[in-house]
């Protein structure tokens, strides 16, 4: 499966760019997995945002998103793989994603229904896609 992770901005604090690095590297043994870190810059440039995810089935994370337990996204995983097309993760800067990002996604995601501070949610997005793909891949990771 092709996972494209969509950030506006990079992890910044130490604990973060730790658990970014290993998710990533984790994620990347079960999928190909390809980066887009946009500087700040671009946090409310939807434009930018739609020529980075043209083409792709586009996620997008926002708290008023449809939550899933891993097992219910591991499902969500393995329906968009059948599909064949790039699955493109949008990750906002601190001040969420511009309406129209939101709104044109094919799919709004919320990891809690809690602020989560922007690196945290970085890292909680790798994993939670670590984790539903083990499950996938009938690995021991999720118990």
């Amino acid at each position: 499966m092709k996972l494209h992770i969509v950030t506006i901005g990079r992890p910044k604090l130490a604990y973060a760019q730790t658990g970014w690095d290993d998710y990533l590297s984790r994620l990347q043994r079960l999928h190909t997995v390809r980066v887009t870190q946009l500087s700040d810059k671009y946090a409310s440039d939807a434009a930018k945002l739609r020529e980075v995810t043209a083409g792709s089935y586009t996620i997008v994370l926002e708290i008023e998103g449809k939550a899933m337990h891993s097992q219910e996204l591991a499902d969500f995983l393995r329906i968009r793989e059948l599909e064949a097309r790039e699955v493109s993760f949008v990750i906002g800067g601190p001040d969420g994603l511009p309406d129209i990002i939101r709104t044109s996604a094919d799919f709004q995601w919320s990891l809690s229904r809690l602020t989560l501070p922007h690196d945290l949610a970085m890292v909680v997005t790798l994993e939670a896609l670590f984790r539903a793909s083990t499950i996938n891949a009938g690995l021991p990771y999720h118990r």
